[in-house]
């Protein structure tokens, strides 16, 4: 008898003598067929893959989780918009393809990921991460007009350099009208969701069947979208050179994935399906190019672990 049949075995056992558990043993029934979906995605998808830092800009903003057929279907910005395919399913993932390993002493890195702190010292000329003092305590975010504002004050500070501002919408937290009445008690939800997982909510929920408000959610998706695209259209316009608008990861939405035909939500890392790593490429142009020079890079500002920690749980990472 094979250790997986034992293991099964015992599991069945173990359900039967306390139905309690069968929830549990779904739950974990399901992940481990999404984490043999993920495995066959990258056997599988083998495309050409964007690298950000070798493409022509002197502007790159970065909308987290930006489903590209979205973007493009409510973006007015842009002179060329097109999709290109993300490294990544999720932001480190992306993250670690994109920077980590080469030096871009020529960037400033604006940002509102958390993940952004495990990024090498001294992997860009300046790292201005937003997550401590520009914090917004009631979304429990940082919030869009924040990312504009900080983002400028980078570019007058660092005039010279290539400028990456890393937006956290459309990402849960959502912030939109609809999407805010429906947040706050998400919290709560995600709270009870990681004591039984580790996985984020809300996209977390609707794998596993625990919400019925799916509807709603992508509803409330959709809006932080639309509520942030006028702060990212404000932004380019004030920002001189030229500008491209992308995402590090898209999201999925109920497509199924294969071969274990399961409906899949969220972004769940390593797994390269079409609908999740298409991310948008919106190329604004500008007659005036900034001239970019390299310097040595400054140090960047230390964040306490417990201000992380409560920065990952609150946007919706597994920690």
């Amino acid at each position: 008898m094979s250790i997986w049949r034992r293991y099964s075995l015992q599991n069945a056992r173990r359900v039967l003598e306390n139905p309690s558990l069968l929830q549990g043993e779904l739950r974990r029934l399901r992940k481990d067929a999404l984490n043999a979906n993920a495995y066959v995605s990258r056997l599988l998808n083998d495309d050409e893959r964007v690298n950000v830092m070798a493409e022509d800009w002197d502007n790159l903003v970065i909308l987290d989780a930006c489903r590209y057929d979205m973007f493009a279907a409510r973006a007015n910005i842009g002179d060329r918009v097109t999709s290109k395919l993300s490294p990544g399913s999720e932001s480190w993932e992306f993250m670690q393809e994109s920077f980590v390993g080469t030096e871009f002493h020529d960037t400033v890195y604006v940002t509102s990921n958390p993940h952004a702190y495990k990024l090498p010292e001294g992997t860009f000329h300046a790292v201005v991460n937003l997550l401590d003092d520009h914090w917004d305590d009631t979304f429990r975010t940082v919030m869009p007009e924040t990312m504009v504002e900080q983002t400028l004050a980078a570019f007058e500070q660092y005039p010279d350099k290539r400028i990456i501002t890393h937006f956290m919408q459309p990402h849960f937290p959502f912030i939109g009208e609809k999407g805010r009445k429906l947040g706050h008690a998400g919290i709560e939800m995600q709270l009870d969701a990681d004591e039984h997982s580790g996985e984020p909510h809300p996209w977390n929920a609707l794998l596993y069947g625990e919400t019925d408000n799916e509807s709603e959610i992508i509803e409330a998706y959709v809006e932080n979208l639309n509520v942030t695209l006028p702060h990212v259209e404000q932004l380019v316009d004030e920002l001189s050179g030229k500008s491209v608008i992308t995402a590090d990861h898209g999201n999925l939405i109920g497509e199924r994935t294969y071969p274990i035909p399961i409906r899949t939500f969220g972004h769940p890392g390593g797994l390269h399906k079409r609908e999740l790593i298409e991310v948008p490429w919106a190329e604004i142009d500008s007659k005036e190019r900034r001239e970019i020079t390299a310097e040595p890079p400054k140090a960047s500002e230390e964040i306490d672990d417990d201000v992380i920690e409560d920065r990952l749980r609150n946007l919706g990472y597994a920690e």
